[in-house]
């Protein structure tokens, strides 16, 4: 043993004669707390932004799920949207060129012309309910070779009309040559 442990033991009854006075001790503890600053908690340990921050968690995973799983439908939609976006570029130029040449004819009256785009505007009708169908993905097959009749249709009722312009046109040509 070392002479601070005996020291201890010879003196045990000496430091036994002192005890603590809880009471003032725990006074002198509150007195050096009181003028400090009022007990902060920290933000990121509120109960309140924990919660919070759980449900934004939860929220966010479960958002990325749902857009994996609309990806998925998404890709045969971009396919479909392509697909109509080409249909749409190949007849919708051809279209518009055959309604000016309706439009510029001279041989057809006013009230000729404003009956055909009326019919013209009852196929673009169709064709938009049939774009709102295309959305809803009802048979995407089905809808798009709607569409593609429906673009058909006004071609060949333009073609038609055209063609029996340029008929009665050459007819009434033929008479003006007849001797």
């Amino acid at each position: 043993m070392d002479n601070f442990e005996k020291h201890i033991r010879e003196n045990r009854a000496a430091f036994d004669d002192h005890k603590a006075d809880r009471a003032k001790l725990w006074a002198n503890i509150e007195a050096e707390l009181a003028p400090s600053k009022p007990k902060t908690v920290p933000l990121w340990k509120s109960p309140i932004l924990r919660i919070a921050a759980s449900v934004l968690i939860i929220l966010g995973v479960s958002g990325l799920i749902g857009l994996s799983f609309l990806n998925g439908s998404t890709e045969e939609n971009s396919f479909v949207s392509k697909e109509l976006q080409d249909i749409d570029m190949h007849y919708k130029g051809l279209v518009a060129y055959q309604v000016q040449l309706v439009q510029k004819n001279e041989q057809l009256s006013e009230a000729d012309k404003a009956e055909f785009l009326s019919f013209m505007d009852e196929l673009d009708a169709e064709y938009d309910t049939l774009k709102l169908e295309m959305q809803n993905n009802l048979d995407n097959e089905l809808v798009l070779e709607a569409i593609v009749s429906n673009y058909r249709k006004r071609i060949e009722l333009i073609e038609k009309l055209l063609h029996q312009l340029n008929e009665s046109k050459l007819k009434d040509d033929d008479y003006g040559y007849t001797l």
